[in-house]
């Protein structure tokens, strides 16, 4: 055998081996859909690729018609909770579950829930979504694309049903739609029959009559989109087999505390914290929903708790939001575990007096305390030795404004001073401290010796350390095994390179964690731009999170 014979058969051996994997990746894709769907892909040579492609250019076209929807200039989105432009942005989501054929309805806080049902509602679902709400000045990918790409990955699924289950009849196509009749189908798979009836002498296109009936047919499953009023975030929820899915969009935005999926994980202390909170403006938070038209009494707020056995699952898409994958050039992460924020307000008092009279020995400074406080945040993190412990000394949300963007805006501030003139000593200061792990021993010790050195500076200062609370103080959240498996197994099975990584960013699915077992998608974004008018996600990217997420679904909902 020559030397170039040698090579040849080689190189046939290669591609063959790779069209065999490829093959293969194919085949567990097929046979995972053909399950969902309940019909059998044809043997044209296709493959479901074929059914199973994304509408980006729809997909993106929706992103920027939401954007559209903002209390500021373009390229920045702002969108604040039971604001016009949070009413009519929900007006829209609403509209797109309707057009997915879907029956919708609203809670208590405007909470909004789209149902695709099917024919063992009583079994947990598989939920999927994120956030639409946007906080000021910021950009139109985050969140949203978890909430339109749940959106498209449920159509989809149904597009892909309903084209393998014209195939499947196709043979049938020479008679079945020629005649004004009333007719019956019997499906393959056990599948529910239909009866139907043709109002018409002659039926112009047999092949979308027969795709809006596929579409619309009775599930094994329930498929329920609901939308999420007052959380940071907007859910899609999926269906298990014989399940339901649940495509849940929650809106309010709330400084950092994912207000609405704490209420829906069932924590009693925030339904009491409602009733009371008002904002700068002295609106409470039952008036702003009053003028958004969500009127209801404080008891009605227990109505969104979800039971524990609502979801069997949940799985979030979502920007990164860091450089990460756009940086090793990795299309997908798989998120093991979400690290959880304590937030720490901390306030000095000292004596304050004139800038120039009082001399540097004799000041009680507060806010060179706060100052120095803030760097020993910075120290004690870096001391505990892991790179998933991070602190942060943030801005102030004791003038958040329901109702008003831009007071948002001004009320913000990384460190409030009293009396806040140049020339005068700070009497008294306020800062708050955001600190995150995914270890909760290790983040909680690192809170404990910020405790200790604010004790400290404030003796060594002569000032008073008048307050520190810790606000909240969140566990940690795992992802559930069987969800990365699934995850896995979608990014696999369509040839798409995955990195397993944690999110150090505060997610919604940190509570949907106390309800279901949970993972996330991650997808690159521009940069690690994030909460910034240049956040961008590409087309290319956002298709593959699309096509994940809902393989996702359908290896989850046949489990």
């Amino acid at each position: 055998m020559t030397r170039a014979t040698s090579h040849l058969l080689f190189i046939l051996l290669l591609v063959v081996g790779v069209a065999a994997a490829g093959a293969h990746d194919d085949a567990a894709v097929r046979r995972t859909l053909e399950e969902f769907a309940g019909f059998p892909a044809s043997d044209d040579g296709e493959g479901p690729s074929a059914a199973f492609r994304v509408d980006a250019e729809g997909l993106q076209r929706q992103i920027d018609e939401l954007a559209s929807f903002s209390d500021s200039p373009a390229p920045s989105v702002t969108r604040v909770l039971y604001s016009d432009k949070d009413v009519q942005a929900r007006r829209y989501i609403k509209g797109k579950m309707n057009q997915l054929g879907l029956a919708v309805r609203e809670d208590a806080v405007g909470n909004i829930f789209g149902r695709w049902e099917g024919s063992e509602a009583e079994l947990g679902a598989v939920g999927t979504g994120s956030h639409v709400d946007a906080i000021p000045f910021s950009g139109k990918y985050d969140g949203v694309v978890g909430v339109l790409g749940a959106l498209e990955a449920i159509s989809l699924l149904k597009r892909y049903r309903a084209d393998t289950a014209l195939k499947d009849i196709s043979c049938h196509d020479s008679w079945l739609f020629k005649h004004r009749i009333t007719f019956v189908f019997i499906l393959k798979r056990t599948l529910p029959v239909w009866t139907a009836c043709v109002g018409t002498d002659l039926v112009s296109s047999q092949k979308d009559l027969w795709r809006s009936l596929c579409s619309h047919q009775r599930n094994l499953q329930d498929l329920e989109l609901a939308a999420w009023e007052g959380g940071s975030s907007t859910i899609i929820v999926f269906s298990c087999v014989n399940h339901y899915v649940t495509l849940i969009s929650w809106f309010l935005s709330f400084h950092s505390f994912k207000l609405c999926s704490r209420l829906m994980a069932g924590i009693e202390e925030l339904t009491q914290s409602l009733r009371n909170i008002v904002d700068n403006q002295n609106v409470s938070f039952l008036d702003a929903a009053e003028s958004a038209g969500y009127k209801m009494d404080p008891e009605d707020l227990r109505s969104v708790f979800l039971n524990k056995d609502s979801y069997s699952a949940f799985v979030e898409l979502h920007i990164e939001q860091g450089p990460i994958l756009e940086k090793e050039g990795i299309p997908i992460g798989i998120v093991t575990a979400i690290a959880a924020p304590a937030s720490i307000t901390v306030e000095f008092e000292g004596n304050g007096g004139h800038a120039g009279a009082v001399l540097m020995p004799e000041r009680n400074d507060a806010g060179l305390a706060a100052a120095e406080l803030a760097l020993a945040v910075e120290k004690h993190v870096l001391e505990s030795g892991s790179i998933d412990t991070v602190g942060t000394v943030g801005m102030s949300t004791s003038n958040v404004s329901f109702l008003n963007a831009c007071d948002i805006m001004i009320s913000y501030s990384i460190l409030q001073l009293h009396p806040g003139a140049i020339n005068s000593i700070p009497s008294k200061s306020h800062l708050e401290i955001d600190v995150r792990d995914i270890d909760e021993k290790r983040r909680n010790d690192v809170i404990e010796k910020v405790r200790r050195s604010a004790t400290e500076i404030s003796k060594n200062r002569g000032v008073v350390l008048s307050e520190f609370k810790i606000i909240n103080q969140d566990p940690p959240a795992l992802s559930g095994k069987s969800v990365v498996d699934a995850m896995e197994f979608a990014a696999k099975q369509l040839n798409l390179e995955y990195k397993k990584m944690i999110s150090r960013a505060y997610h919604d699915s940190l509570f949907m964690a106390r309800v279901s077992p949970m993972g996330m998608i991650f997808i690159p974004c521009y940069k690690g731009y994030s909460h910034k008018p240049e956040e961008y996600a590409s087309p290319e990217d956002m298709s593959n999170g699309v096509q994940v997420l809902a393989l996702t679904m359908a290896k989850l909902s046949l489990e």
